[in-house]
């Protein structure tokens, strides 16, 4: 590689998505790349001309370890969608301009489906006007919803913070209900897929009974008969601790969180989820007078490096590593996939696929793995997604608290 390039994060952040960074910035160094840049805030801070110079902050080993032990988007973010080329044909010529300026030739993209989507348009552009310069994507969302990728780096953290924090709600919520049963629903992210709720199902275990129920978004939510099946839970046991997708939908297509309310859109148009759990603890609370407490994990379990999987970290390292391997090889218009080749044990490789199979599709939990109640997983889910957490990466600790790694801009 000739030139010089560019790595960028784009989306809602994960406990990984540095370790991507670094695994570019790795390989990179690996094949003698001169300067290798980071977008401040996407590629929405890159229109600017928003860059730092990773080498400032890598060019040693702790750097890189710190990096992969810091949590959410190092170099910052973004939610920003690019416009359809024709009739926009300036914004892209400004990319161009702004690569051509720094003498990038390549840019890697770390995101989901919409980031996925941007290097889709890029690299299209590029083709379709002569462009030399090539752009890849990093699969980064915990999620877990781009498809060909067997798994997305981001969901094997999400999904063991996810298990471990419902171990602990399963605890605490036992702890009374002597007199009266205590319900507890707690809400997890996921907007029209159900991976990061079916993580619930991870809790279970010898030391744990699991959850009570867990309903993801891949089925209809029935309010009633949710409410009938919690007064059931109620009467036999003093402690019920359900798990709620924040995008289950009732049979006329409305979010139940929506329901009543009205709900923000971001710019992608994606309705903004929250109150799920509160509104059904709510209406459980009023119907039955039995006690219920709702909590929203949000943003945590996105951003818990000092839970997250070391096979997680790993992959995505892997994934931001092999992106630079493949652009080496004159790939672009391409995402790096996660390829499960061994159960026992686990084993994955990388390939690099075609973007325009990816961007802008969106992978559910396989009917098959919801049992036949629509209130819980299979033991194929199981299987498939234990392996994804298993391993832990000590955070370095200064002061009794992680040290993360800070951008100066």
């Amino acid at each position: 590689m000739k030139g010089n390039i560019v790595v960028g994060q784009s989306g809602g952040p994960t406990a990984v998505i540095n370790s991507s960074v670094a695994g570019v910035y790795a390989a990179a160094k690996k094949l003698g790349v001169k300067k290798i840049y980071g977008m401040v805030h996407g590629i929405e801070g890159f229109l600017d001309d928003r860059m730092i110079d990773l080498g400032e902050y890598l060019d040693d080993e702790t750097g890189i370890e710190l990096l992969k032990r810091t949590p959410s988007a190092f170099l910052g973010s973004c939610r920003f969608k690019m416009p359809q080329i024709e009739g926009h044909e300036d914004v892209y010529e400004k990319v161009f301009e702004i690569m051509e300026k720094h003498d990038i030739e390549c840019l890697f993209y770390a995101g989901g489906n919409d980031s996925m989507d941007t290097v889709k348009m890029l690299s299209d552009y590029a083709a379709a006007h002569g462009k030399p310069q090539r752009f890849m994507g990093v699969p980064k969302t915990i999620d877990n919803d781009l498809p060909v990728t067997d798994h997305c780096p981001g969901y094997g953290s999400a999904a063991k913070y996810i298990a471990a924090s419902l171990k602990e709600v399963i605890r605490d919520n036992s702890s009374f209900g002597a007199k009266k049963p205590t319900v507890c629903i707690v809400e997890i992210m996921g907007r029209n897929a159900g991976w990061l709720t079916a993580a619930a199902a991870l809790a279970k275990g010898d030391d744990c009974e699991g959850c009570d129920a867990i309903y993801l978004p891949e089925k209809v939510f029935d309010i009633d008969k949710f409410v009938a099946d919690v007064k059931e839970l109620s009467e036999r046991k003093s402690s019920v601790v359900i798990a709620v997708s924040e995008g289950v939908k009732v049979a006329d297509g409305r979010y139940v969180c929506e329901i009543g309310r009205e709900v923000a859109v971001d710019a992608f148009g994606h309705k903004q989820m929250s109150g799920t759990a509160v509104m059904l603890a709510e209406k459980i609370a009023a119907e039955t007078g039995l006690k219920t407490r709702a909590i929203e994990f949000s943003t945590l379990q996105r951003a818990a490096t000092h839970l997250a999987s070391l096979t997680d970290i790993n992959e995505a390292f892997q994934v931001g590593h092999d992106a630079v391997m493949a652009a080496e090889e004159g790939k672009t218009g391409m995402m790096i996939t996660l390829d499960r080749n061994g159960e026992d044990p686990y084993q994955c490789g990388t390939s690099a696929y075609d973007i325009h199979a990816i961007a802008n599709v969106e992978r559910n939990v396989p009917d098959e793995w919801i049992t036949a109640d629509g209130k819980g997983l299979t033991e194929e889910y199981e299987k498939y997604a234990r392996p994804l957490i298993m391993g832990e990466l000590q955070p370095l600790f200064v002061n009794g608290l992680p040290r993360h790694l800070v951008r100066k801009m």
